[in-house]
């Protein structure tokens, strides 16, 4: 099974410098391998089930620890 998963970390602070909690997220994402895609508006993720959702959770946690008040998740299945 193939999963895509978005997510949204906060507070935003506008443009500029990456918040804290962002970077984190994507750093989990990166240590685990995954290709991501990190945008001013979420970061998104695809690969196998479990990969995907093993990074997610490495992932939210680095957000909350990296200062997240609040992470806004969505997740899709992209197989048949």
């Amino acid at each position: 099974m193939r999963l895509t998963a978005e997510f949204t970390s906060e507070p935003f602070e506008g443009e500029g410098t990456v918040p804290t909690h962002a970077d984190r997220a994507v750093g989990a994402l990166r240590a685990a391998g995954l290709e991501h895609d990190f945008g001013p508006l979420g970061t998104s993720v695809e690969g196998d089930r479990d990969s995907v959702l093993d990074a997610l959770r490495d992932a939210l946690d680095a957000a909350f620890t990296g200062g997240a008040t609040r992470v806004t998740v969505q997740i899709e299945r992209t197989d048949d």
